[in-house]
């Protein structure tokens, strides 16, 4: 946060040098005009940053186009698997949990629902959470951790909301995220490929980017949450 203090401030420092060298008139017209002046470069800063915060996607591993051999998670043999790989504290993945709700809203017979936790080993009730018992209530959904993230490492997640979708045979469908941006829910192209893809029909992307904490690490926005 606080290199973003500096970036907001920075437009701030040129103006008044500026204004200190130009000898700029210290009228009352002109003092307001400089501080809405200020005020603008203020609210503009900060916008670009949280803008920026919103639409930049986390990181995504490498998965292969095949269900992974060494997993102990189940493929459905007569339905599409969903997996989405989530960390229980990120305030961004609720959005991502309500994006599901409206897929199983459409699809629910066609598809088994998996959501897997990041659950360090050594620390106890990690994974215990609001989000938790908000996917959990959702109807359909199998609840689980994921220990040390052993399963997300298979599948190529490291970023909190990521989901996959697999047909009865393992072939990958489907990668991404299924929201448009970072905590905020509704349409999208992840969304609605998989929605499509369920339905079968032709999906308009295979892969979308994932905006979330990271999977293992420590989450940001929640630890930003927790300060205020």
């Amino acid at each position: 946060m606080a290199r973003q203090s500096e970036i907001v401030a920075s437009p701030l420092r040129q103006w008044y040098v500026f204004c200190s060298l130009q000898r700029v008139p210290k009228s009352p017209l002109s003092m307001r005009v400089l501080a809405c002046v200020l005020w603008l470069l203020v609210v503009g800063a900060g916008f670009g940053v949280v803008l920026k915060y919103q639409i930049t996607g986390g990181t995504l591993g490498q998965t292969s186009g095949l269900w992974p051999a060494k997993t102990s998670i189940t493929l459905d043999a007569k339905r599409d698997t969903l997996i989405m790989f989530a960390h229980p504290r990120c305030p961004c993945t609720r959005a991502s949990f309500e994006e599901l709700n409206r897929i199983l809203a459409q699809c629910r017979e066609r598809v088994t629902p998996q959501v897997w936790f990041f659950q360090p080993r050594d620390v106890s009730g990690w994974t215990n959470s609001a989000l938790r018992s908000d996917i959990a209530a959702i109807p359909g959904v199998t609840v689980k951790n994921d220990i040390d993230g052993q399963q997300a490492r298979l599948f190529g997640a490291e970023t909190s909301g990521f989901v996959l979708l697999y047909n009865p045979q393992g072939k990958l469908l489907f990668k991404g995220g299924i929201t448009g941006s970072r905590g905020h829910a509704g349409d999208n192209p992840g969304e609605s490929s998989i929605v499509s893809l369920l339905l079968g029909e032709p999906a308009l992307c295979g892969q979308t980017p994932v905006y979330g904490c990271s999977l293992t690490g420590q989450c940001t926005a929640a630890v930003e949450s927790n300060s205020k």
